[in-house]
């Protein structure tokens, strides 16, 4: 009798063990700290079919906006791509001396401020560098576990002639379209390197911070054959809004310089009807090519069953001009160059939902923080979105860029551009009301029923472009 009972109280003892097992081991797996694959891609417009354009084949971009939060309003800090993605990694602001250009570093321009790969590798993370993420190869070379870039030219052409033609001058022309494999491209390599860091990395013991640029679709518009065969030419329009009108401050507008320096561009004047259309097609062309490679690493994401224990974020540097405005490139505050795509999958807490809420991309890093369960440094000026994956209504319906002597407030429908010097004083201003002009091309600021108006923006402005923004230490 006295064995049975013992027996009984044994067995007791193991199912209860048991059960206890089974709840730490679902605790742990529920705290498990979540891997990060965070996908930069070069010059992406929001001119996408989540974002309601029906015109250019992105099927993987869409499969991943179908199991994400997709941001309908997102806008980068600064409107080029050194300062920009120095900005969103430091989470922190532009000012009138810091993040400023293409070249900026955050090294340089802001050395003590904790980055997010460094906060990420301080609390056990591993993290990755492959392909473009800052601009400059070395800069926060001591956040990152290891780096790559591929070898060759940066403009990546295939055609013998304009290589050497680019190892001469620079630079070739603005596009190109050759039978290639996908895999002679870059953006193909940096794929291929993405997925082989995954395999490493699934049998890691550590999480990890997989950061993967891609460089299309920027210039040049190079992208395989097969990519350009999608498009039809004769159906490509150029956009409503190509015209300056003149209420538009002449400031507003640039001679698309980037784009002057590849080969057979005017130097002055407009681009001729043809080329443009032909560039916008290779810009198509080129959000294709890349659409694909993001699809080989999602697939592989999935195949080496990481994918819920994975949050994917994507974003593009910041917007681009296709002949808006008459314009090229990037380096003005139309919304067509500020305003970003934004998608964040994050494992049982996203499925295709989107959201109109007002984000800057200073609002990434911490929103990363705090969806791995990590605390920002005061450095870090964003504010976390995680409210918004939750479903909260956000409190936010403010965002703030700037580029160079331009600073622009965007504030519900209206977009409140002041050029100032060092001092603050503005001395040209545009305000555009996008319920009644989405595109941009009736500026009210100097109209005398919106002084009012402009004035509450001006003082507005002032107070949320950051502390420090007029500061020549910063």
């Amino acid at each position: 009798m006295l064995k049975i009972i013992s027996y009984t109280v044994i067995c007791l003892f193991a199912l209860v063990s048991c059960k206890n097992e089974k709840n730490l081991s679902k605790v742990s797996q529920e705290t498990k700290p979540k891997n990060i694959l965070f996908i930069a891609v070069d010059d992406l417009r929001p001119e996408l079919n989540f974002y309601g354009a029906n015109h250019i084949q992105s099927p993987n971009l869409d499969k991943l906006a179908r199991e994400s939060l997709v941001f309908n309003r997102a806008y980068c800090n600064v409107p080029v791509c050194g300062a920009s993605r120095a900005s969103l990694l430091t989470g922190a602001r532009p000012t009138r001396h810091r993040f400023i250009d293409a070249k900026a570093e955050k090294d340089h321009d802001y050395p003590e401020a904790v980055s997010l790969p460094m906060l990420l590798k301080q609390n056990g993370y591993k993290t990755i560098s492959t392909g473009k993420i800052y601009h400059g190869g070395k800069d926060d070379n001591a956040a990152w576990d290891s780096r790559w870039f591929p070898k060759g030219n940066i403009r990546d052409y295939q055609l013998t002639e304009s290589s050497e033609q680019a190892i001469a001058t620079g630079y070739g022309p603005p596009f190109e379209n050759m039978a290639v494999e996908d895999g002679a491209y870059f953006d193909g390599k940096i794929a291929k390197k993405g997925i082989e860091d995954l395999q490493k990395l699934k049998e890691g013991n550590q999480p990890f911070f997989l950061a993967l640029g891609f460089m299309k679709p920027h210039l040049p518009f190079n992208a395989p054959k097969k990519y350009w065969d999608l498009y039809d030419r004769s159906t490509i329009e150029l956009p409503e809004s190509y015209v300056q009108p003149k209420t538009t401050p002449k400031e507003a507008f640039h001679k698309f310089g980037e784009l002057r320096k590849y080969g057979n561009i005017p130097k002055k004047g407009d681009v001729p009807e043809d080329m443009a259309k032909e560039m916008i097609h290779g810009y198509y062309a080129c959000v294709s090519y890349v659409d694909a490679q993001i699809g080989l690493v999602l697939n592989e994401l999935k195949r080496l069953e990481l994918e819920e224990d994975t949050i994917v974020i994507l974003w593009g540097d910041h917007g681009w001009n296709l002949g808006d405005h008459k314009l090229w490139c990037k380096h003005v505050t139309f919304e067509t160059v500020l305003r970003t795509p934004l998608i964040i999958k994050v494992p049982g807490k996203t499925n295709g939902k989107k959201t109109n809420a007002i984000t800057e991309y200073i609002d990434i890093y911490p929103s990363l923080a705090e969806l791995v369960g990590l605390d920002v440094p005061e450095t870090v000026e964003g504010q976390s979105f995680v409210p918004v994956i939750n479903g909260e209504t956000p409190q936010k319906d403010w965002g703030v860029s700037k580029f160079k002597d331009m600073v622009t407030l965007i504030k519900g429908d209206l977009f409140y551009t002041e050029w100032t010097k060092d001092d603050g004083v503005a001395y040209a201003r545009m305000l555009f009301d996008h319920k009644t002009d989405p595109l941009e091309l009736n500026n009210l600021a100097e109209k005398p029923e919106y002084q009012e108006i402009v004035g509450e923006l001006a003082e507005e402005l002032r107070a949320k472009w950051g502390e420090g923004f007029l500061n020549a230490n910063n």
